[in-house]
């Protein structure tokens, strides 16, 4: 793992592999860098680009802060595609794209951006429910970090109780557990991020937004408000798929990266 300083000095971390354009990986919820290698799509986009797979802000091999803003995160994945020297693709799953929205605004070297189903509300919508980020909270503070992990896949993610046995063999889950006090302050300040379209009205910067048919119904409505922000986007939809289609169907998600990666522009 390498590193990099964020803007409050916080180290970020990411695993470098492959050769060609550089494309840089940013996870989601409940996971870290390893996600990308739970089907071997690194493996595949190593072949064709020099991967660089981030763990987020208090993950995997990354620093942390005493105090929490979700600022922090966009600033560290900028700060990751600011250490390289050509333009960046760069692609963010769930919160990571999220994180990855933001950073776009905060970095002019990209080539291109792709967002996997940003969690943001629109229209007075409540992403996540109190009670649930209650009872995480109240987890944690009992030294139930694995229950928090399950409570998150069960209740946030609505993953199937068979994905939440395949996640939990995984051999990243213990390090999740260790890291399970990152999960509820993450998903409180993503649930109050509050998007405002005109901030986007000049990011040029060609963008795809990928969404699953079968996903949570408050992931795919945030789909096209996003997409209709950006002057340069649209929007591939996985049928059959939902949340994950990077595990669930691996040869499609990578046929669709590589063939947006490769347009012309």
């Amino acid at each position: 793992m390498e590193t990099v300083p964020s803007a409050d000095g916080t180290e970020i971390a990411f695993e470098r592999t492959g050769s060609g354009p550089p494309l840089v990986l940013v996870h989601g919820g409940v996971c870290d860098h390893r996600f990308w290698e739970l089907s071997d799509v690194r493996t595949t986009f190593a072949d064709h680009f020099t991967v660089y797979a981030i763990d987020c802000r208090g993950v995997g091999e990354s620093g942390d802060a005493d105090e929490y803003n979700l600022e922090r995160e966009f600033e560290d994945v900028a700060a990751v595609v600011e250490t390289i020297d050509e333009p960046v693709t760069l692609l963010g799953h769930s919160s990571g794209a999220l994180l990855s929205l933001e950073a776009a605004l905060r970095t002019d070297t990209l080539h291109k951006l792709i967002l996997y189903e940003p969690p943001i509300a629109f229209d007075d919508q409540d992403l996540y429910s109190d009670e649930v980020l209650a009872e995480m909270k109240r987890l944690l503070d009992d030294g139930e970090n694995e229950q928090v992990l399950v409570l998150f896949l069960r209740e946030i993610a609505q993953s199937t109780p068979e994905e939440i046995d395949a996640q939990r063999s995984a051999p990243d889950w213990r390090d999740l557990v260790d890291a399970a006090h990152v999960w509820p302050r993450s998903l409180s300040a993503v649930g109050e991020y509050e998007f405002d379209s005109a901030r986007f009205a000049d990011m040029t910067t060609p963008t795809l937004l990928l969404s699953g048919s079968e996903s949570p119904q408050f992931l795919k409505d945030a789909t096209a408000p996003v997409n209709d922000a950006l002057p340069n986007s649209r929007i591939v939809t996985f049928d059959g798929h939902a949340h994950e289609a990077m595990l669930t169907g691996p040869d499609r998600f990578i046929e669709e990266i590589l063939a947006f990666i490769r347009e012309e522009t």
